[in-house]
């Protein structure tokens, strides 16, 4: 298992907390909150890197810099903006050592669905059959139970590794943003 944080480009993550300079034409902030960034990948936007450890919050620091000093949080007027207040709010609660709210994008019921459909495409990639996939997944007693052809269990495995198959296409990108009513 990988001991990195996937870090997002902010275009394809609205939870991206960017960090910029304070506006020269502002005066020095009074109590400057001093930054202790953890390492971070430099690129041509800046430097990506991710703060706390159990559901962590990335960030671009474009400013060039991980020392103290004014330092401000960029936030574009978009149709992600909820979520990136939302980010903004836990980047800042991990800032003060302070208990971070649970990331909403995903219901615990979306998360747990999303585990079954990634244990699904990881069976069919594996060649398994999806009664096989099925007992993987519900258990055999559950699966042997009933007739497979017109068991609920069958299609609810076909429908987990279809989805998985959309995700897998790039439908993944999707989790990345809240769910918002038009």
């Amino acid at each position: 298992m990988l001991n990195q944080p996937v870090i997002w480009s902010p275009h394809a993550n609205p939870a991206t907390v960017l960090l910029g300079e304070v506006p020269g034409f502002r005066p020095p902030l009074p109590r400057t909150i001093a930054l202790d960034l953890p390492s971070q990948a430099e690129t041509e936007e800046g430097r990506f890197g991710a703060l706390g450890t159990d559901g962590p919050v990335p960030f671009l620091n474009m400013a060039r810099r991980t020392g103290s000093g004014s330092m401000a949080i960029l936030l574009p007027l978009d149709d992600d903006l909820p979520g990136r207040i939302e980010a903004i709010q836990r980047f800042w609660q991990m800032l003060k050592a302070r208990p971070v709210p649970r990331d909403t994008r995903m219901t615990r019921y979306q998360r747990q669905r999303f585990r079954l459909m990634m244990q699904a495409a990881d069976g069919r990639a594996a060649g398994s059959s999806y009664r096989e996939i099925g007992i993987a997944l519900f258990g055999e007693r559950r699966v042997l139970g009933e007739p497979w052809k017109t068991s609920p269990l069958r299609a609810a495995v076909i429908t987990l590794a279809r989805n998985a198959s959309a995700l897998i296409g790039g439908g993944y990108l999707g989790l990345l943003r809240h769910r918002r009513k038009p």
